[in-house]
């Protein structure tokens, strides 16, 4: 006879508590290399969306610089800018939900203004987070994401 799996899964255990707390505390700014490629990342996928020739890979890029945009303004980075980021995801939407039908991504002009705008506040709020806070932000948006909570749109496929 087999025996039945058990559904326990030991936590991971950090190898060096202290280096990860000092991360933690550490602003993302002061990571410029990679500060740098993520914003070159967020930015060309924006690019490619303005000239037309955006795939699902760089949308995907794009909802999660919002998402992140959103999650860090829920925690108190720019409050004040919470409807640059409404205006922004409601244009993104907007933008998957023509180009699915075609598989084809174009901007409206004023959707590209919005997305703009969002876009420079994800890298002003880059300059300022620090690397832990970052980290809690994307455990906000792939909670929301497994509860479930996040617009989907039901055409070809889902998209977040």
């Amino acid at each position: 006879m087999m025996r039945k799996k058990s559904k326990y899964k030991p936590k991971p255990m950090l190898a060096n508590p202290l280096a990860f707390v000092v991360e933690s505390v550490t602003p993302v700014a002061q990571h410029e290399g990679s500060l740098l490629t993520l914003k070159l990342k967020n930015h060309n996928a924006l690019a490619m969306l303005v000239k037309g020739q955006a795939g699902r890979k760089e949308l995907d890029v794009l909802i999660n610089a919002l998402n992140t945009t959103e999650a860090l303004v829920l925690m108190d980075f720019g409050t004040e800018y919470a409807c640059t980021v409404k205006n922004g995801l409601d244009a993104l939407l907007e933008v998957c939900k023509r180009g699915m039908r075609a598989d084809r991504y174009v901007l409206k002009a004023a959707e590209m203004q919005a997305l703009n705008e969002a876009m420079e506040l994800h890298d002003r709020q880059l300059e300022i987070v620090t690397v832990g806070e970052l980290d809690r932000s994307q455990r906000l948006v792939r909670d929301v994401l497994k509860l479930k909570k996040a617009k989907v749109i039901n055409d070809k496929e889902n998209v977040r």
